[in-house]
């Protein structure tokens, strides 16, 4: 059975940083492009990051480019999205998610179809 086990969420003040993790069970990450969206208050979902199956390169929305890091342990068939210079307006529930399709990851529309549980990711003084 494929699942997607999210940790590391929780309160983080302004300019604090968190990591988030996606532990993968059922399949490895090689096999998937791997991403993490985010859903605010009243806000649509949006893409925030992902990144291609079997190459390194990856994309990152604007509102988080320079701060957040996506990376994969393929030992511990973990995904990570690292979170820096948070700002209240990065708060949100936070889910990572997994698409059959390998390597397409270009920009936000990434066809997923796996999804973590989320977690929420609240950034306040």
């Amino acid at each position: 059975q494929l699942q997607l086990v999210e940790a590391g969420g929780g309160g983080v003040q302004p300019g604090g940083s968190r990591r988030r993790s996606c532990a993968a069970s059922g399949f490895t990450w090689k096999e998937k492009t791997v991403g993490w969206v985010r859903q605010a208050p009243g806000k649509e979902r949006e893409g925030v990051s992902c990144m291609r199956s079997t190459e390194a390169r990856t994309w990152y929305a604007d509102s988080v480019k320079g701060r957040f890091t996506i990376s994969r342990d393929y030992a511990e068939n973990t995904v990570y999205l690292q979170m820096n210079s948070l700002k209240a307006e990065d708060t949100a529930v936070y889910s990572c998610a997994a698409a059959n399709i390998a390597n397409v990851c270009y920009d936000s529309r990434v066809p997923f179809n796996y999804w973590g549980q989320g977690t929420q990711v609240t950034v306040s003084s």
